[in-house]
């Protein structure tokens, strides 16, 4: 491994607080292994210590390598480990502290959950279950991944498509002004997007005593008469006297 560069070298320090920016593949993982390995040789209990990354593969490689180090530390001679400890630290080592290195590895060990090192995902599902009543969910609540949670997305959106081939209800009704107006892909594009909104669009519908409500509601925001079809709809809004024809364009 190559030393520090001394950018790395400070960004490293325990005392100061820092904000890293870089590309990929520059170093933000040597500085953030570095820093949490300096925050142990410094005494800092390791329970304490919470590292927080984006993706899982990132949290996996940080603990892979802190814990090649810190095993590493401890069967290394005392002039191997001494250079490699004044290479992270930047300063002197002593007897202390070279003692204080090679017990690291077990106090990791032995901890009940292991270094604290997860994703902003994995802490939030982590205090959910501490508290799942203050939050409102299931004490037994399971999370499920993203592979999952689309194919649950694409069985519940073949439902819908199943329940709405029946035209006398208001879902078929629905998808079929839709499946009129809409191309296929645009179509299914329009259903992905009605699930991602789906919070926004339940709390609409519960303002409201009826689904006939808030669909006036709409009419009455947008300026619409009611029961128009698509296509009058269109042909009025595009009808003379609907856009100000007066308008300069820059440049022309």
């Amino acid at each position: 491994m190559t030393a520090p560069t001394p950018a790395q070298l400070a960004a490293a320090d325990p005392a100061a607080s820092v904000w890293v920016t870089a590309n990929a593949g520059t170093g933000k993982t040597r500085v953030l292994t570095d820093r949490l390995l300096r925050l142990l040789l410094e005494g800092a209990d390791p329970e304490s210590i919470l590292c927080l990354t984006f993706t899982k593969a990132a949290a996996a490689e940080m603990l892979l390598r802190i814990e090649a180090r810190l095993s590493g530390w401890v069967a290394a001679s005392d002039e191997v480990l001494a250079a490699e400890l004044t290479e992270l630290t930047g300063g002197p080592v002593t007897a202390e502290l070279l003692g204080s290195a090679r017990r690291l590895f077990a106090r990791v060990l032995d901890l009940p959950l292991g270094l604290g090192i997860m994703t902003i995902h994995a802490l939030c599902g982590a205090l959910l279950r501490r508290f799942p009543l203050e939050a409102g969910i299931a004490p037994h609540f399971e999370t499920i991944d993203e592979r999952t949670a689309a194919e649950l997305v694409r069985e519940a959106r073949s439902e819908v498509q199943r329940a709405g081939r029946e035209e006398s209800t208001p879902l078929g009704r629905a998808l079929g002004i839709l499946a009129v107006t809409m191309a296929d892909g645009s179509l299914g594009e329009a259903l992905a997007e009605a699930v991602a909104q789906r919070l926004p669009l339940l709390a609409a519908r519960a303002a409201y005593p009826s689904l006939d409500a808030m669909i006036e509601a709409i009419h009455a925001a947008l300026g619409a008469e009611p029961g128009l079809e698509p296509v009058e709809l269109d042909r009025r809004a595009c009808a003379d006297g609907e856009f100000d024809a007066a308008v300069e364009l820059d440049g022309l």
